[in-house]
């Protein structure tokens, strides 16, 4: 008998996704990248995120105890409204677009947030927040290429979006050598109760 060993840990975060829309945009300018650097680890575009907590290995019977009050706390919270902006990168190695609109808000939402995982329990690492979205990964020996994309799209400026769901995402990142997969374990409405006189 086959069973599948599932794994006693999960690597987690909690982030803001921008719409298809929104991504559309950013690909089409991402296009002449995409044929003149095909070797460089491109993130999946369905992958994208604004990541507004990282909760790194937690105990799988951890997350549970997340889902109830993340729920409350988006129903709470107005949707900020974004957009896609430039470009730069981390250490030569990480591409990434910026992000632009209510950022108050944005970290307002990142700092409440925090503050209901740390009251589940969950410690968590005091990373600034640096708002961004992922792009690519340069391979070793290739890192001035990150650089040189960055430039292509400095002036890269996207359409305007309301962020709609806040996203508890599990990842498979360091378990495998092959690409990182992202999957909602669950996601939640910004701004429910807010409709409801709240």
């Amino acid at each position: 008998m086959n069973e599948e060993i599932r794994p006693a840990t999960v690597r987690v975060f909690i982030a803001l996704a921008p719409p298809d829309r929104a991504k559309e945009e950013l690909a089409r300018e991402l296009r002449p990248a995409y044929d003149t650097h095909p070797d460089m680890r491109w993130n999946r575009i369905e992958d994208w995120h604004i990541t507004l907590a990282f909760l790194g290995e937690l105990p799988v019977g951890t997350v549970p105890l997340l889902r109830r009050p993340l729920g409350g706390l988006a129903a709470g919270h107005r949707a900020p409204r974004l957009a896609l902006r430039g470009s730069g990168n981390f250490d030569d190695r990480v591409l990434w677009t910026g992000i632009d609109g209510d950022l108050d808000a944005l970290h307002r939402l990142a700092a409440e947030v925090r503050g209901v995982v740390r009251s589940c329990g969950v410690p968590l690492e005091e990373r600034p927040l640096r708002p961004h979205l992922t792009l690519a990964r340069a391979r070793r020996g290739d890192q001035g290429s990150i650089a040189e994309i960055a430039a292509q799209i400095a002036g890269f400026a996207g359409e305007p979006w309301a962020a709609e769901r806040l996203h508890l995402v599990g990842s498979n990142a360091g378990r495998s050598s092959g690409p990182i997969h992202y999957r909602d374990i669950e996601a939640w409405p910004l701004g429910t109760a807010s409709s409801v006189g709240v």
